[in-house]
């Protein structure tokens, strides 16, 4: 009133406009208020689109309003979150440059919705964090790193995480706009929330090339991720471990540097975590460490890493135990030493109990190729395997038709490293009866190694029946299998060998039929 009278209009008139203004104010609050609720809900995302919504909430991305502005950003990042469809209509209606516009100008509540937004349409697909990196995105993000508030950051953060998770050319485009110093000085931040989310942006990072991860390595982020394994927060340690392992994984250098950090033995505790995406995190992290060298997997070793990774395997199941059973296969993969420390550390034993009682093919298949790498070199490491009662159930996975071709191939790999080194012969006889020839072989050639220079096995292997079932193998002439056949037959008497040959019964009886009596 006191304006109008100021500017010399009526005051009625003046109450008049003022209510227009303020109920056109109103509708369009309530307006997006209401689409914004209705977009929370996944049911009524279709009707939302079909209706035309995102053209309608562009241009409140504008409006005076501020608290209109941040609830249209809220109301599109929840439709662009549902599926790529969405996410593609906000790209094709033209929003995200007046995102990013407003990103730089706008107030931190306007800022985290659409820093939001951003992440909503990233996610789906490389192509679409494209189009939010070409639309200039990443210097926007860069400026809500550097902002005061810790809510800006983390959504900041969470988006730019989106964008470098799809593949190494994002992933080193977020690294040119120069993130990654201002993700470490996030992780140092007291607020939890914000150093989850800037973790799992390095290990976004971090794991798509040994470049970017020494560029994260450069900024000093293994100190600071070290400092925080044993925070209390479960999925903080979850984000930790995950960075720590994406940047192992490349090379012996930085998994070096890794080691350094001193997290051992210190990590080994959260194998014990209550949560089981920290577990398995701490043992992918190993996982990354061993597979490098001997070098590395003796450190693990000797900080009792192995132990604990089977009491680990003991106390998980299903996916979860798959970077165990993988980590052990590394350690022994690598020399007889460390196989035997697997062994003695009753490595064997848990792992027939993992192929005994896992369904999934992919973990039987990595079961399979860590027996191998176990038993495949001494003696010994064989008979290892052999008494765990393994073979049966290799030869099995290998002949099972319903089997991966992936499990199939691992399981024979496995069962022919093994035989090869394998003297134990208790093991290796039942073989003789289900084996297919081309596992047949390697068994007939143990046996042939072995009973030469044992006189008690060539008498066991006559009781057992192992002898006559040798003679009913049909091999070709000069072929590998029948030399190694002709060796075992050369360890027993000719009349030994004619009486367990197929068809000498028949013969005596032919003799006795023929004989005449004096």
């Amino acid at each position: 009133l006191f304006v109008a009278i100021i500017v010399g209009i009526d005051s009625s008139y003046f109450v008049y406009y003022y209510a227009v203004f303020e109920q056109y104010q109103k509708a369009r609050t309530q307006f997006v208020q209401t689409v914004a609720d209705l977009a929370a809900r996944p049911q009524n995302t279709e009707t939302l689109q079909n209706a035309g919504v995102m053209s309608l909430l562009r241009p409140l991305l504008l409006d005076a309003v501020p608290t209109i502005q941040q609830t249209a950003a809220l109301a599109l990042g929840r439709l662009a979150n549902y599926n790529d469809d969405l996410a593609e209509a906000v790209v094709k209606g033209d929003i995200l440059p007046q995102l990013v516009y407003s990103l730089a100008e706008q107030n931190r509540f306007y800022k985290k919705a659409a820093a939001f937004v951003l992440r909503a349409v990233a996610k789906h697909s490389p192509e679409l964090a494209q189009a939010v990196v070409d639309c200039g995105a990443l210097d926007a993000l860069v400026i809500s790193l550097e902002e005061f508030d810790p809510g800006v950051k983390e959504a900041a953060a969470w988006a730019i995480s989106y964008i470098a998770r799809h593949n190494a050319q994002l992933s080193q485009a977020v690294v040119d706009a120069g993130v990654v110093p201002l993700l470490v000085l996030c992780i140092q931040e007291p607020e939890i929330a914000l150093k989850r989310v800037a973790a799992s942006a390095l290990s976004d990072i971090a794991k798509h090339s040994p470049e970017l991860a020494q560029t994260v390595v450069d900024t000093g982020a293994i100190a600071h991720l070290a400092q925080m394994i044993l925070n209390p927060d479960a999925k903080l340690k979850r984000q930790v471990f995950s960075a720590l392992s994406q940047i192992a994984k490349h090379s012996v250098d930085v998994a070096e540097m890794v080691v350094e950090a001193e997290i051992f033995p210190a990590a080994l505790v959260c194998l014990k975590d209550p949560d089981e995406y920290v577990r398995k995190n701490v043992a992918t992290l190993i996982r990354e460490i061993t597979k490098h060298n001997p070098e590395l997997s003796q450190i693990i070793v000797n900080v009792g890493g192995v132990a604990a990774v089977i009491d680990y395997l003991g106390d998980s199941k299903g996916n979860v135990r798959l970077p165990g059973i993988m980590m052990l296969g590394y350690v022994a993969t690598h020399s007889e030493n460390l196989a035997m420390a697997v062994i003695v550390s009753k490595g064997v034993p848990q792992l027939a109990i993992c192929l005994e009682e896992e369904q999934e093919d992919h973990i039987k298949a990595a079961t399979a190729w860590a027996f191998g790498q176990i038993g495949r070199h001494t003696p010994e490491h064989a008979k290892a395997v052999a008494v765990a009662n393994v073979f049966p159930k290799l030869l099995n996975l290998y002949l099972d038709t319903e089997s991966s071709e992936d499990l199939q191939v691992k399981a024979k790999k496995a069962l022919k490293s093994i035989l090869q080194k394998c003297t134990y012969l208790p093991a290796l006889e039942p073989l003789l009866y289900e084996a297919p020839s081309n596992i047949l072989k390697h068994v007939i050639c143990q046996f042939s190694k072995v009973l030469p220079h044992d006189s008690k096995a060539r008498r066991l292997f006559v009781t057992s029946g192992g002898l006559k079932k040798v003679q009913e193998i049909k091999a070709e002439p000069g072929s590998a299998i029948q030399e190694y056949i002709n060796a075992i037959n050369n360890c027993y008497p000719e009349e030994i060998v004619r009486y367990y040959s197929p068809g000498y019964s028949e013969t005596l009886l032919e003799r006795i039929d023929n004989y005449q009596p004096v």
